[in-house]
């Protein structure tokens, strides 16, 4: 029975759609935003060894793990779960790795949608030559008085995610997968030719020596935990999101194949975006720790003054803002679903709802920035903190519990059907040891690490 169901979503048209969607998922803001400046704090060179680890060891398995059980139950996270628990005849408890995922997925929506008109904001202001023949001071006072402006972040917000809802509202292949058909190439394109800039500034070698040249003493336990959850965020695991798109994948599609390649193109533009971004760091002599502000204290100075920046920025921020909108689609989709599934409403109510709930929650990563920039937890601003209990703590324990039901709660024969590794390979057996040890192992012990334990 569970081998012939399908989503009342559809599906998508091809194993290259799929691709592309998940693609989209995991590449946006998270490799073009975080990435660099994530980096930047944590070291350069060995954490990004750190982070290689964490995706090959840990996000590769699980995110192959997650696909597999979208694909098997047909249904939103939450349902999944419900459906795979009484089919393993399962603790009901696992029902809420579900809807801890949703809502992990759901409070990343809240402030990626912030931060993402922030790269909308400057598209325009870049067209318009505000950063032409700006010094990295102008540059910092632009968008210092930016942040500083709760009513400009709340416009570009509300533009973003009434974006959002326009595409997820037309569906799985009117909506999903047409809009990424066109925006990944263009981001990679993109990319290439600002590589091609990068190349030309006298802080190039430098920018990759620190980006490829590892120091191991650079690297704190804390610097372990933000690669692991930098790997998870990176890749969409443990929000629900990957968990759905599965959902809507056909039955010829391998899982294995589509997982590699979405992991490499994702691990590629993270890479990319670093070897853009820190030789212009190192050429204007600027701080690589900066960080949430660096993509948008860096790269200006370039397009400010390089030949072409006009064009070349407006048309790097525009990608910027497609690659955001393929990860943001993802996260509101698991939402957006449920609330199909469950409550009986159309497609569009069910993006009206989510969208402006998710909105209204950003408000609370808008005023972060400003009047309530002083209010700390922790020590942390708001956004900061949502940002960390969710990349850091929410996220892998989704991917530990995933790993732990997949690889000891469900039946072998339906995991093994489901993934249809080629059985002349010990590609099965290698996943199940890797999902059933080596994944909840490390992500278990960063666990202890950060609470002091051990």
């Amino acid at each position: 029975m569970m081998d012939t169901k399908k989503s009342i979503h559809g599906e998508w048209s091809s194993d290259f759609g799929f691709i592309l969607a998940a693609t989209g998922s995991a590449v946006g803001l998270g490799n073009i935003w975080k990435f660099p400046y994530i980096v930047g704090e944590n070291g350069g060179g060995a954490f990004v060894i750190v982070y290689l680890a964490c995706v090959l060891l840990i996000g590769i398995p699980i995110m192959m793990a997650e696909i597999m059980m979208g694909r098997r139950s047909r249904q939103n996270p939450i349902d999944t779960m419900v459906t795979l628990t009484a089919e393993a005849n399962a603790d009901k408890r696992w029902h809420y790795v579900g809807w801890m995922g949703v809502i992990a997925g759901f409070l990343i929506l809240s402030y990626y949608s912030v931060i993402a008109g922030w790269a909308s904001a400057y598209v325009v202001k870049n067209f318009t030559g505000s950063f032409s023949g700006a010094s990295p001071t102008d540059i910092k006072i632009i968008f210092n008085n930016f942040i500083a402006s709760p009513m400009q972040l709340i416009f570009w917000h509300t533009l973003f995610m009434i974006a959002t809802m326009l595409i997820v509202a037309r569906g799985i292949t009117g909506g999903l997968e047409k809009s990424v058909r066109f925006l990944i190439p263009a981001l990679f394109v993109l990319l290439i030719l600002l590589v091609g800039y990068a190349m030309s500034t006298s802080g190039y070698f430098q920018g990759l020596r620190f980006l490829f040249n590892p120091d191991f003493s650079k690297l704190t336990g804390n610097s372990v935990l933000v690669a692991m959850g930098q790997a998870f965020f990176t890749l969409s695991i443990g929000m629900g999101a990957i968990m759905v798109y599965g959902a809507y994948l056909p039955k010829d599609v391998s899982i294995a194949k589509t997982t590699f390649i979405i992991a490499g193109a994702d691990t590629l533009v993270a890479l990319l975006a670093g070897i853009i971004i820190f030789p212009i760091v190192f050429t204007y002599q600027l701080q690589a720790d900066s960080g949430p502000g660096l993509i948008f204290q860096v790269l200006p100075i370039a397009f400010g003054n390089m030949t072409g920046g006009w064009l070349f920025g407006t048309l790097f921020f525009i990608a910027l803002v497609f690659a955001a909108l393929t990860s943001s689609i993802s996260l509101i989709e698991p939402a957006v679903a449920w609330l199909i599934e469950h409550k009986g409403l159309s497609r569009q109510q069910a993006c009206i709802k989510s969208g402006l709930a998710a909105w209204a929650l950003g408000l609370i990563t808008v005023f972060s920035f400003n009047v309530w920039s002083d209010f700390k937890i922790f020590n942390q601003t708001l956004f900061e903190l949502i940002d960390y209990i969710t990349a850091n703590l929410m996220l892998p324990t989704g991917g530990l519990c995933i790993a732990v039901f997949t690889g000891w709660m469900m039946q072998r024969q339906h995991s093994e059907k489901e993934l249809a590794l080629p059985s002349d390979t010990q590609g099965y057996p290698l996943w199940r040891v890797v999902v059933r040890y080596v994944s909840p192992c490390a992500v278990f012990l960063v666990f202890l690490h950060v609470t002091g334990v051990i």
